[in-house]
């Protein structure tokens, strides 16, 4: 077989060869040996997952700390599965996130030596590999149709042996110059198929950075590298990807180790030097009681927009990951609590390979504790990029009452037990919500033992004492007076002792107040919180509720 005659024959119009790619283009980059480069390759598919933040995190870690480079690719050969405006929304997502590329994709255009970054623009440079393998005897036309697979599926199913196109079922692996050229001139499209050289016995050997040594059975699968209309397949596209852009860790999930022997087979064909493969483990919930992989269709929080719509603050949610990728990490962060995460030292080898648990309750927790080191007016900042991108109603009552904002989410954060309260912005304006009267509403009932109408006598003697200059110990005095004027005791600890002499005590007396003032039961300082909301919204909220049939 003329392979060299084949090759023309099927890519007439390639005429650049691999070392114009390899050495004039994309030449080695003149990084240290230590220098990694990494890579996230999304497909436009318009969901961007919690999977995707998870492994760009490694990614991004491995290049950063090593003074390499991070690239953002989009994989988006497959028509079928693009969709609109998806690419805007991968780079938007991961920028909210705070991960920063330093070259591929971006809004503006693309940025780098390396590219194009988009597949569906590197066709000339699929085409010339995918020419060269022709070449060298390793890959071929087929021109089999859909119902002639289904066919050899069919005969393979009745044999009992393995599915798939290979050995004696590779119908067109053997067709000569001649064979070709007829099918060609009768306008028969094709695919190009690798001529794999394994057998369905052998092994091979490889080290994962992430599992350690493996030994996967070697491709044996004459796999499509080129589609009919030209377009490569993931596992063609990717090494040679891989390979030009010198990436040197590729960093994936799990799922993609099946493939990995077609992957070896490629790079060893091509004779270029395989990247170190890192296949990070399934993000994992637990589910009544059943641990189980994240499902897009089941957890809303697999999705990245979950945590956008939220308003989570990205350091939280990168916080988080970091406890779930590293196993040291957690006892990092006692022993340096004030450090930023930057300068922790990431390892590939604390990252666990039997799937890392995601728990959404201690995400909270890490974020009130990242909340509480943050300033507030980095938080205000937050909650109005959150109220512009997803409750513009709210925009301009924080705009407005900016100050007030300001001194609420500083209620309690510098005493020696700091409150934590806030967690993401969806909570952190219902926490203050009470401020705003339009979004202010009685959520929580009076005490069992103060029936509405005591309850209004107790907020008129409030409204009558009521001085808005007096500091928090004259104006608890008041609340103290008018509770034992009106049979309740003065301190929790008498009516505990004889509470057959007393409706209650002073503590219910404040909560009527707090209720009234607030609509919840819990809340900050009361008398803190009426010297932000001012003296007229705190005697009109009291009055409203007076006033109430």
């Amino acid at each position: 077989m003329d392979y060299k005659k084949l090759a023309d024959m099927l890519f007439p119009a390639i005429t650049k060869s691999i070392d114009y790619f390899e050495e004039t283009l994309f030449p080695k980059r003149d990084l240290s040996e230590e220098a990694k480069v990494t890579r996230l390759a999304p497909s436009p598919t318009g969901f961007i997952h919690l999977g995707n933040l998870y492994g760009a995190f490694v990614d991004e870690r491995l290049a950063h700390q090593s003074k390499g480079v991070f690239i953002l690719r989009i994989e988006d050969t497959d028509e079928k599965r693009k969709v609109e405006g998806a690419v805007k929304t991968i780079i938007s997502s991961l920028a909210y996130f705070d991960l920063k590329f330093d070259e591929g994709a971006s809004i503006g255009g693309e940025v780098g030596n390396y590219g194009p970054y988009f597949q569906s623009n590197r066709g000339e440079i699929y085409q010339t590999i995918a020419k060269h393998l022709v070449e060298i005897g390793r890959a071929y036309p087929c021109f089999c149709t859909e119902e002639e697979l289904g066919e050899i599926r069919k005969q393979q199913a009745a044999a009992n042996v393995n599915t798939g196109y290979y050995g004696k079922w590779a119908r067109d692996r053997g067709l000569s110059l001649e064979d070709v050229q007829i099918n060609l001139e009768n306008n028969k499209s094709f695919v190009l198929r690798l001529k794999s050289m394994g057998d369905q016995e052998t092994t091979f050997e490889i080290n994962d950075a992430i599992r350690g040594h493996l030994s996967l059975p070697v491709n044996y699968q004459d796999v499509v590298i080129l589609k009919a209309n030209g377009i490569p397949t993931y596992h063609f596209a990717h090494v040679v990807d891989d390979h030009l852009m010198r990436v040197t860790h590729v960093v994936r999930g799990e799922e993609w180790l099946s493939t990995l022997p077609i992957h070896f087979e490629l790079f060893k064909t091509l004779g270029w030097e395989l990247p170190v493969y890192c296949h990070t483990a399934h993000l994992m919930k637990i589910d009544n009681g059943v641990k189980r992989k994240l499902s897009k269709r089941k957890d809303p929080e697999l999705g990245l927009e979950y945590y956008m719509k939220l308003g989570y603050h990205p350091a939280a949610v990168r916080e988080y990951l970091l406890t779930i990728i590293n196993s040291n990490f957690e006892e990092w962060r006692n022993e340096k609590p004030e450090s930023s995460t930057n300068d922790f030292l990431f390892t590939l080898n604390k990252m666990s390979n039997s799937g890392a648990l995601f728990d959404l309750n201690k995400l909270n927790d890490i974020s009130k504790n990242v909340l509480l080191k943050i300033s507030v007016e980095e938080i205000y900042d937050l909650l109005l990029q959150w109220a512009n991108a997803y409750r513009e109603e709210i925009a301009n009552p924080l705009i407005r009452y900016k100050d007030a904002v300001l001194k609420l989410l500083s209620i309690g954060r510098d005493s020696i037990k700091p409150r934590k309260d806030l967690i993401y912005c969806e909570q952190i304006f219902g926490f203050i919500s009470y401020f705003f009267d339009d979004y202010f509403k009685v959520v929580d009932k009076y005490p069992e033992n103060i029936e509405d109408t005591e309850a209004k006598k107790l907020l008129k003697a409030y409204l009558e004492t009521y001085d808005h200059s007096d500091d928090q110990s004259q104006w608890f005095d008041k609340i103290r007076a008018i509770a034992t004027e009106n049979g309740y005791a003065a301190k929790p600890k008498d009516y505990k002792k004889n509470p057959g002499m007393y409706k209650g005590d002073v503590g219910d007396v404040s909560t009527v107040i707090r209720i009234a003032i607030i609509g919840r039961s819990s809340s900050p300082d009361v008398w803190e919180l009426q010297q932000i909301m001012g003296e007229e919204k705190v005697r009109k909220r009291i009055q409203n509720l007076i006033s109430v049939n």
